[in-house]
């Protein structure tokens, strides 16, 4: 159901370079780009994941100037694609909230630049995603990626993006919005019809 859909950024627990559980930080324009990319593809809503107050204050402090500041009147627009933005402090937050909107615990799909075995490709998921009842959660990582701990939570696990290059290392930006027009292309629905 295309209009079930959401998507998480990790920002912890996340890989370091040497495997290790770390915190990464946020970038300010994760959160412009991905909002802009999820609110064009009808996402219902994008959770950013962070475990740190601090980065969490800058980013309500970026959000507020965009959706109730002077920027809300400056560029409408931003404050449009900003309106399916949340920020959180875990992956369980994202996921209970998503359960108080639909009264149901969303399937979660995992995502990666690392080829897996047994991962499904986008097809496969795109039909998923037209018959499936329950809503959809699709997460991204950032640092080195994210930890097993959270394959092991999750429903489904899609392929990496390849394109025709020996060489694969995508903005996370970049591969959402990459993903999601692979996943829905035009096959997007109005929210405010279906909600």
């Amino acid at each position: 159901m295309l209009n079930k859909l959401y998507v998480a950024l990790i920002h912890y627990p996340i890989l370091g370079r040497e495997e290790q559980i770390i915190s990464t930080a946020i970038t300010n324009f994760d959160i412009h780009d991905i909002s802009r990319s999820c609110r064009t593809y009808n996402i219902k809503n994008f959770y950013m994941v962070s475990n740190l107050p601090a980065q969490r204050k800058i980013v309500n402090n970026v959000v507020d100037y965009w959706r109730e500041g002077y920027g809300s009147t400056y560029n409408p627009n931003r404050k449009d694609a900003l309106s399916v933005f949340k920020i959180v402090e875990y992956l369980e937050d994202a996921i209970e909230d998503i359960e108080k909107i639909e009264n149901e615990k969303p399937k979660i799909v995992f995502t990666s630049a690392k080829p897996r075995e047994k991962a499904i490709d986008f097809s496969e998921l795109s039909k998923v995603i037209e018959e499936e009842e329950a809503p959809i959660l699709i997460l991204y990582g950032t640092g080195w990626g994210m930890p097993e701990e959270i394959r092991d939570i999750c429903d489904y696990d899609l392929e990496p993006i390849r394109g025709n290059s020996d060489f694969n290392h995508l903005s996370v930006r970049a591969a959402v919005a990459i993903s999601l027009d692979r996943l829905i292309g035009e096959k997007v629905l109005n929210n405010k019809n279906n909600i």
